[in-house]
């Protein structure tokens, strides 16, 4: 799977363009299924900005791109249909838009839906993440952003190696003080990035792609905390 992780969408030409590069194809021959899952486990999230999500309201820089297609996934329902019914929904899509909320809660219902299980064999499959939906696929998220009551802890999918950070600058309680502060406590490699910035990762390299700020930390121990098995 190629990633493009992002903390606010495609909000610019370079990470629209390092999108139509792992895509292979013009946005507009390509079609994508949006997952509002993550919304659902954050407190500051609910129907109408799941609505905003899918169909491309501002300010969602997603399936309003001109896709081919755009459709709805939504994992909570995937356990009651049936593998047989939804594996070939997501195996035909070029791309999973992939929307914030609340990463533990996204990371349990991939889990529960199969949807994790079947991430390694959609070797050409695009994913793009706003926010959670970028820090799923990290090893922690740290309990900062932790919003779902239930969350057993901060771990969540471990498919990249580094954590997120998102949102710099954009709250405030998101500066890069904070941000310094949270990845004291990660113990992985991890990047604080603005609504600018994509981490744009194939085969295990990251690229980043900005037209804002963004910054690296090392780890104190980066192999203090490892994903979960």
């Amino acid at each position: 799977m190629k990633l493009l992780l992002t903390s606010g969408g495609v909000t610019n030409p370079r990470i629209r363009d390092a999108l139509i590069d792992l895509l292979g194809k013009p946005i507009a021959e390509s079609t994508a299924l949006c997952i509002p899952t993550a919304q659902w486990g954050h407190p500051m999230c609910g129907p109408v900005s799941a609505r905003g999500f899918v169909v491309g309201e501002p300010p969602h820089h997603m399936s309003g791109l001109g896709w081919k297609s755009v459709g709805l996934l939504e994992l909570t329902a995937l356990p009651t249909i049936g593998a047989k019914r939804w594996v070939p929904w997501v195996r035909e899509a070029d791309v999973l838009l992939v929307d914030g909320g609340d990463a533990t809660y996204l990371c349990h219902w991939m889990r529960e839906s199969g949807l994790t299980d079947l991430l390694p064999s959609l070797l050409n499959t695009v994913w793009v993440g706003v926010s959670a939906g970028s820090m799923v696929m990290t090893p922690r998220i740290g309990a900062y952003f932790v919003e779902w009551p239930s969350a057993p802890d901060d771990r969540t999918l471990g498919v990249v190696d580094f954590s997120i950070f998102p949102h710099l600058d954009a709250f405030p309680t998101n500066t890069l003080a904070d941000a310094e502060r949270w990845a004291a406590d990660i113990g992985v490699p991890a990047y604080a990035i603005d609504e600018q910035t994509a981490l744009k990762v194939v085969d295990g390299v990251v690229d980043v792609v900005s037209e804002g700020h963004w910054k690296r930390f090392a780890p104190k121990d980066a192999h203090a905390y490892g994903a979960p098995q």
